[in-house]
C-alpha cells in the first residue's frame, strides 16, 4: 500500500497533484498516530529545503522548574528520545524565568551551545529562539518544538517541521487558534467527553472506570491493576457533575468495543451520590433500554450515599453493589471473568 507521510523531490504541478491524491483519504501511521493511525485529510504543500545541519529545539512547561524550559541538542532529525538514549550529554537544558523571560545573552548562550557551523547561523538561531520563546508565551502553549531546527547550506535556520501544543485552559483568550482544531485527527471518545466537560483517557484494558476525582481514578486504575484486571480508561467525572453528564459518561463507556466490565466509584464529598445513582438509573434506560449489558459494579460512599443506595437497591437495574474500593475492584474482575464462561 501507500505509505508514508512526507515525501520529497516532487517538483511539477503534475506530479505534486498525483502525490497528494495517493495520500488524502488514506490512513497515515506514525508513532505520533498510535497503531490505529489517522486519515489524511490535509497535505501541506511546501519548498524543498537544502539541509546542511539537523538540530532539535523545544519549549516545554516543566513543573520541576515551575516554568518553561528550553530543551536542545545539536543532533536533531530524530526523537529527543532516541537522542537521549543515543547521548544523555547530547541534551541541553535551559530553565527560563516566565516572570521576566528570556534573559539578555540567554538566547545566544543556547544558540552557541547547538553548535552551528557559521556565525550567520548561530546569529539566526538566536532571533529564531527568541521568537519562538515569544509564540510560546503570547499563544499560551504548553510546548514548540522543531523538529528538525534546521541549518542550511547558505548558513539560514528553518524551521522544517513542528509540534505545537496549547494549553486548553487558555482556550478563551485564544479563540482564533482553537477555532482551528480538527476533531477529526482525535479519538471519538475524547472529542465527545471533551464536549461534556468530562475528563477522559481511553486505555487498552477491558474494565471501564467511573470515578469522581483525578486522584481516584488513578487509585481505582491501581487496585482494577493489583487484583490481576486491565482498565480500559480513565474517567473523571468532576466535582459539579450533573445527571446528564453521567448519562453521558455512561455512552461514552458503552461506545468503546473493548469494555466488558464498568466500575463506578464514587466518593462524594461536593459530588451529591444521588446524582450519580440517577444518572446510573437514567442511563441504563436510555443506553440500554434496561440493565447494562456487561456487568455493572457500583461503589457509593460520602454525601447522601443514603439516599443513592435508596435509589439503587429501588430499581430495577442489575448491578452489583461493593462495599469499598477494593470489594468492588475484587467483584467487578470476578464478574467480568464469570461472564465469560
Amino acid at each position: 500500500g501507500f505509505k508514508g507521510g512526507v515525501h520529497v523531490g516532487v517538483k511539477t504541478p503534475a506530479a505534486i497533484k498525483e502525490m497528494a491524491a495517493k495520500m488524502l483519504g488514506q490512513k497515515l501511521i506514525t508513532k505520533q498516530t498510535g497503531a490505529a493511525g489517522r486519515i489524511c485529510n490535509t497535505v501541506a504543500v511546501v519548498e524543498t529545503v537544502h539541509t546542511k545541519e539537523e538540530k532539535y529545539f523545544a519549549i516545554l512547561l516543566d513543573r520541576a522548574y515551575g516554568g518553561p524550559v528550553v530543551i536542545a541538542s545539536a543532533t536533531g532529525g530524530v526523537t529527543i528520545e532516541d537522542i537521549a538514549a543515543a547521548n544523555p550529554d547530547a541534551i541541553i537544558k535551559e530553565p527560563v524565568d516566565i516572570s521576566i523571560g528570556l534573559a539578555p545573552g540567554q538566547a545566544k548562550k543556547i544558540a552557541e551551545m547547538m553548535k552551528f557551523s557559521c556565525a550567520s547561523a548561530t546569529v539566526d538561531a538566536e532571533k529564531q529562539i527568541e521568537a519562538l520563546y515569544q509564540t510560546f508565551i503570547k499563544c499560551d502553549c504548553t510546548m514548540v518544538e522543531v523538529n528538525p531546527f534546521t541549518e542550511t547550506p547558505d548558513g539560514r535556520i528553518v524551521a522544517v517541521d513542528a509540534k505545537v501544543n496549547f494549553d486548553d485552559n487558555a482556550a478563551f483568550r485564544q479563540k482564533a487558534i482553537h477555532a482551528q482544531r480538527d476533531t477529526s485527527q482525535e479519538d471519538p471518545l475524547d472529542v465527545e467527553a471533551n464536549s461534556h466537560d468530562l475528563n477522559f483517557i481511553n486505555l487498552d484494558g477491558n474494565i471501564a472506570c467511573l470515578v469522581n476525582g483525578a486522584g481516584l481514578a488513578m487509585a481505582t486504575m491501581d487496585i482494577i491493576k493489583l487484583h490481576g484486571g486491565s482498565p480500559a480508561n480513565f474517567l473523571d467525572l468532576g466535582g459539579g457533575v450533573k445527571t446528564p453528564q453521567v448519562v453521558a459518561a455512561f455512552k461514552i463507556l458503552n461506545a468503546d468495543p473493548k469494555v466488558e466490565g464498568i466500575l463506578v466509584n464514587i466518593f462524594g464529598g461536593i459530588v451529591n451520590c444521588a446524582t450519580v445513582a440517577q444518572g446510573i438509573l437514567d442511563a441504563a434506560k436510555e443506553v440500554w433500554g434496561g440493565s447494562p449489558k456487561v456487568p455493572l459494579v457500583v461503589r457509593l460512599q460520602g454525601n447522601n450515599v443514603e439516599g443513592a443506595m435508596e435509589l439503587m437497591k429501588n430499581s430495577d437495574i442489575k448491578c452489583i453493589l461493593g462495599d469499598d474500593l477494593d470489594d468492588g475492584a475484587k467483584k467487578v474482575i470476578a464478574a467480568v471473568a464469570a461472564a465469560k464462561k
